[in-house]
């Protein structure tokens, strides 16, 4: 550079700085006490004797330390203030278009409200339209009467008066008594009232307006401090929403800008079959999985968040379709400690003499169900147990020997089935390796049934089956079983 010292460090392109005091040395020392550098004679010389004095070198490094860190400091701040000046900008389009669209919600209401006063306005002159054509046919009706009258009374004072001219007495009298009872009658036509207008001028009809006019004068905006009120409509995230078996997960989130806090979520599910929903959820969370459900069902759900004022109206309905078929596999978190799982959880054999239980992981309450296990090792003709269980079943014995287990046992020549200990149904034909042992479970019908490489074994095994049941297996160390990765087929 211009100055002699490019790309060189500071010993190789510039001159030591070299001591204020002492010109012939260069500064080696930093005084703490006088927060400045020293040349080594400045010690010799007892000046900073008392003081906490440091080597340059160190002192250097420590202050550039403290002024990186400084630095990083207010960096991160510089970088909080840049977020903060774009959340600004973000904050002038938002009240840009929120004034905007509170301009046009004004706009709206006031019209609507001109329109009602229109409407309204339309109405009364209807009343004042017709009240006016009442009295205006009142009058016509008393006029067109009172002339009638008037002419008939007219008509038969013209006749008296030429009759009353007459100078003949007798023909007079012969006439004068009718005559005389026909104007009586006449004039008793004309009753109180007749000659009194029957309606007014005036309309009774007033518009008290002073109400309205007042109304429309303290017509303002509401506090402008929005007070905390319930939480708005969570919305659903449906790109995360699905199903797994007979499980449904679900996620949803509230919409952005929104000020009021919220407490938990309740999250509502119906049965499966355009039944009632129940509260399968209340939380903080805003994912949810739900297990146990029917296969082959399609269930609605629906959430609404709340908070110390109450409880926000439902989200939008999501559809969920649970699986048609089970796929499942071993459970290890409820089989026996005797049971060894491996490939992937789908294949199962013990470490025991003794008879052992493992379950699937899938449950079923409704529906038809049926899935295949393939004998992989079958040695010394042990009796592998298949079937159905409830979750709290024994596990240290066969299956089918407690009340919560429905199972067929099986040898190589002969199978039976068993719950609560009993035996019954022997029938012949048995597995060997290779062998596939189906099971089909009908919740319509509510039964169970057995296959063995494809054909049925036995009548229905069990009848009047209800609640919940998980596939189950009961083996010892002499097979091996594992379950198919492709669905099977029913038989």
């Amino acid at each position: 550079g211009p100055d002699g010292g490019g790309g060189k460090g500071a010993g190789g392109g510039r001159k030591l700085p070299t001591c204020a005091e002492h010109d012939l040395e260069n500064y080696s020392m930093y005084c703490v006490s006088c927060r400045s550098p020293v040349c080594y004679q400045c010690l010799e010389e007892g000046k900073h004797s008392k003081h906490d004095v440091k080597a340059l070198g160190a002192m250097w490094k420590q202050h550039k330390a403290q002024l990186s860190q400084a630095l990083n400091g207010i960096s991160d701040k510089a970088k909080e203030a840049k977020e903060f000046l774009v959340q600004l900008k973000n904050l002038l389009q938002q009240i840009q278009e929120n004034g905007l669209d509170y301009e046009a919600c004004l706009v709206a209401q006031c019209d609507a409200l001109v329109d009602a006063l229109t409407r309204q306005k339309a109405k009364l002159l209807t009343k004042v339209t017709k009240e006016r054509e009442h009295k205006l046919k009142v009058v016509w009706d008393q006029i067109n009467h009172c002339t009638l009258k008037l002419r008939q009374s007219t008509g038969l004072m013209e006749y008296c008066l030429e009759v009353i001219k007459e100078n003949d007495p007798s023909g007079f009298l012969q006439i004068s008594d009718a005559l005389i009872k026909r104007v009586q009658v006449s004039q008793e036509q004309w009753v109180k009232g007749a000659l009194e207008p029957k309606v007014s001028a005036e309309f009774d009809l007033t518009l008290d307006s002073e109400p309205l006019l007042q109304s429309i004068h303290q017509l303002d905006f509401i506090q402008m401090k929005f007070p905390v009120s319930v939480p708005p409509v969570p919305l659903l995230q449906l790109e995360k929403c699905c199903t797994r078996n007979n499980s449904v997960t679900l996620a949803w989130r509230m919409p952005p800008l929104s000020h009021n806090p919220v407490e938990g979520y309740i999250l509502e599910l119906d049965d499966g079959d355009g039944g009632q929903f129940r509260e399968v959820y209340v939380g903080k969370e805003t994912l949810c999985t739900i297990d146990g459900l029917h296969f082959n069902s399609t269930y609605n759900a629906r959430v609404k968040a709340f908070n110390s004022s109450g409880i926000g109206p439902y989200s939008k309905t999501v559809i969920l379709q649970t699986s048609d078929v089970a796929w499942f596999t071993f459970d290890p978190s409820s089989a026996h400690r005797d049971i060894v799982l491996s490939n992937d959880n789908q294949t199962a054999t013990c470490n025991s003499y003794d008879d052992r239980v493992v379950l699937g992981t899938a449950a079923f309450s409704k529906g038809v169900h049926y899935w295949e296990l393939h004998v992989d090792r079958y040695d010394n003709h042990p009796d592998p147990a298949f079937g159905i269980a409830r979750i709290n079943v024994v596990k240290d014995m066969m299956l089918g020997k407690d009340d919560k287990a429905w199972a067929m046992y099986v040898d190589n020549n002969r199978s039976w089935f068993m719950h609560c200990n009993s035996h019954t149904n022997r029938t012949e034909g048995g597995v060997s390796k290779g062998a596939t042992v189906g099971v089909l479970l009908d919740l319509n019908k509510h039964n169970l049934t057995f296959y063995i490489n494809g054909q049925q074994q036995g009548p229905p095994a069990f009848e009047n089956l209800e609640g919940v049941f998980m596939p189950a297996l009961s083996l010892n160390r002499n097979v091996q079983v594992n379950l198919p990765q492709s669905s099977p087929t029913y038989p």
